[in-house]
């Protein structure tokens, strides 16, 4: 897998387990402020489109992961 397809693959992890974490309809709910994590993780996408900076990209290269197209 290349660096860009492993950060979505985190992001969407990120977004599902926060949602089923702080959503109260959840059979898995914790807590409200799960959705926070839903936030962070949403804007530093949107960050990283714009700016074409992801920090957890920059720590997947240096780990050895290859550079996407």
């Amino acid at each position: 897998m290349t660096s860009w397809q492993i950060v979505r693959m985190f992001a969407g992890t990120f977004i599902l387990v926060s949602l089923a974490l702080g959503i109260p309809g959840s059979p898995l709910f914790v807590s409200p402020w799960w959705l926070a994590l839903t936030a962070f993780v949403g804007a530093n996408l949107l960050q990283s489109a714009f700016t074409r900076w992801c920090p957890l990209e920059i720590i997947l290269r240096k780990l050895g992961a290859r550079g996407g197209a």
